[in-house]
């Protein structure tokens, strides 16, 4: 494993691992047919790999009321593009073009959501993610009627949120760490690719 990886320790090899850490990094390779580089990067602090990746499943994985996994990864796309995150627009956009089966969506909300030719729905979600990700992001009566308005719901509201909040830690955290997105981020979701990826 190469240290360019990160400005931090990471394993030389995945058996000096805790043996959760290990599968849970393997369970990952088999699906996306790699490792991402933010696995290895935080897997040298194990507690930390644990509760962040607990929190990333909770969010991302649930059903929520309405909000969609396309839907939840645009919200990454576009608060991490603010952050001036690279790892997370690259490897969060795969996730949108696959999900959304729209190979030029990614890209537009990363550089503007508000040009970009989404919907309503979509625009207000992202507007109330930057509210929460770039400004104090306080929930008022406001922002609750306008996200009402397009099909959301107060829980939908809780997920945008916190959606935008834990992946301001996510950009900060590979930023300081200077881990650079895989090459592999970059054409998913672009060109025909068998099997599947669902990758942090």
């Amino acid at each position: 494993m190469s240290a360019s990886l990160s400005r931090f320790n990471v394993p030389t090899s995945l058996e000096e691992l805790p043996e959760d850490i290990r599968l849970a990094i393997l369970a990952v390779q088999e699906k996306a047919g790699f490792v991402p580089n933010v696995f290895l990067m935080l897997a040298h602090r194990p507690a930390e790999f644990r509760a962040f990746f607990a929190y990333h499943d909770a969010l991302m994985e649930r059903e929520s009321d309405t909000l969609t996994k396309a839907e939840k990864e645009m919200i990454v796309v576009a608060t991490s593009a603010r952050n001036r995150c690279l790892y997370c627009v690259v490897a969060h956009g795969a996730l949108v073009r696959i999900y959304s089966k729209d190979p030029l969506l990614a890209d537009q909300v990363a550089i503007n959501h508000r040009v970009a030719p989404i919907s309503e729905r979509h625009r207000v979600m992202l507007d109330f993610a930057m509210h929460c990700a770039i400004d104090v992001g306080e929930m008022n009566d406001e922002w609750l009627t306008r996200l009402r308005e397009v099909g959301f719901t107060q829980d939908d509201c809780w997920d945008i949120g916190a959606i935008a909040a834990f992946f301001g830690l996510s950009n900060r955290l590979v930023t300081l760490a200077g881990t650079p997105p895989n090459e592999e981020f970059y054409l998913m979701g672009r060109v025909p690719r068998t099997g599947s990826a669902n990758t942090a």
